[in-house]
């Protein structure tokens, strides 16, 4: 298994963007025309698995512009409108929806945004938080209280699987549940928390016959629930684990394991944040690196041990899901290339 999750030089080769027929985008991207794509970044798409969607968390960073569209545009435009100009990029097959964990989104509006990209495209959404924390928070996230749904299977299906599989059909990737870090009194007793999780992923639909190449994942913030008990929840309910690249966890190889107990499975991996600026550093993150157009705190490390998982996976016949914030090194359409260079480089010749 270790072999496999740090890639085999003598495995079979899966099928790359090379191998698949062309596709040819009728989308109009509204007043926001894409970059016109670098030599460079199209010869590497080619060279990627079909089965590696590669994106960043969001979309709407005014500093991408000559990145991923060319000329400026404001921030509510690219929200509104960027979408299918950032799916025009060669490298950009995913990307993450994160505004569903402060509100659930209705199957309408998810449909929106499955109108705006291709059909080789696809979305990784986090379910609300209204159903994957323990506390209701306040505005600056303090919890307040404790959460009366958490966990809460019909809540689950309702307002996050059911229409996240309506609206976006086929083109939903991973949906992830993002445990927030939980209060004392829940870490203190795991199998009660295990078997809440447990109910709630064995209520929900199967994704399958809407979506073929959707997945369940769950991702933890706090370091002590990456145990076995954990692996065997997941494995029961056809579910996976979603690497958390955050500072509250441990770097990937401390996460390994997890995916390790799964194999053979997916992956799913959310790069959120730059260790150096600690557990709580977004702030700090968000004044280091914007407007996010070029690469600050390059790190290599994360970015090698993503692709080699990345590459095993693929190789095993398994869709891979990596999404990439900008406070991951600097700018995440550049960390995406990045990542795809050290992709292509472990490829089989």
């Amino acid at each position: 298994m270790q072999d496999d999750l740090f890639g085999d030089p003598h495995a079979a080769p899966v099928q790359t963007k090379a191998d698949a027929p062309p596709h040819r985008s009728p989308l109009v991207t509204r007043g926001i025309a894409p970059q016109p794509p670098t030599r460079h970044a199209l010869a590497l798409a080619a060279q990627l698995p079909t089965q590696l969607w590669l994106g960043t968390s969001s979309w709407s960073y005014p500093g991408w512009a000559g990145l991923v569209w060319a000329g400026t545009h404001t921030e509510a435009a690219l929200a509104k409108d960027g979408l299918t100009a950032y799916s025009q990029h060669p490298l950009l097959r995913a990307v993450g929806i994160d505004r569903s964990f402060y509100r659930p989104l209705t199957a309408s509006q998810y449909a929106r945004y499955a109108a705006q990209v291709p059909d080789r495209f696809r979305f990784v959404v986090k379910a609300p938080g209204a159903v994957s924390d323990a506390l209701i928070r306040a505005e600056g996230g303090r919890g307040q209280q404790t959460n009366p749904l958490f966990l809460n299977p019909v809540m689950a299906v309702q307002e996050f699987v059911q229409p996240a599989l309506e609206g976006l059909g086929a083109k939903a990737g991973a949906l992830v549940f993002q445990l927030s870090p939980l209060p004392g009194e829940w870490l203190a007793r795991p199998s009660q928390l295990l078997d809440r999780l447990a109910d709630m992923l064995h209520a929900l639909p199967r994704l399958a016959p809407v979506a073929p190449d959707a997945v369940v994942a769950v991702e933890v913030r706090d370091p002590q629930l990456l145990t076995p008990a954990l692996a065997h929840v997941l494995k029961s309910a056809g579910a996976t684990y979603c690497l958390g690249l955050h500072a509250k966890m441990p770097p990937v190889a401390g996460q390994l394991d997890m995916l390790r107990a799964l194999w053979p499975g997916p992956m799913v991996c959310r790069w959120n944040l730059n260790p150096l600026h600690g557990a709580y550093g977004y702030e700090d993150a968000h004044h280091a690196y914007s407007p996010y157009h070029r690469l600050v705190d390059v790190d290599v490390a994360t970015r090698d041990a993503l692709a080699r998982v990345a590459r095993a996976t693929t190789r095993a016949g398994h869709h891979a899901y990596i999404t990439i914030s900008n406070k991951a090194e600097g700018s995440a359409p550049l960390s995406v290339q990045a990542l795809a260079e050290a992709v292509a480089a472990d490829a089989p010749p």
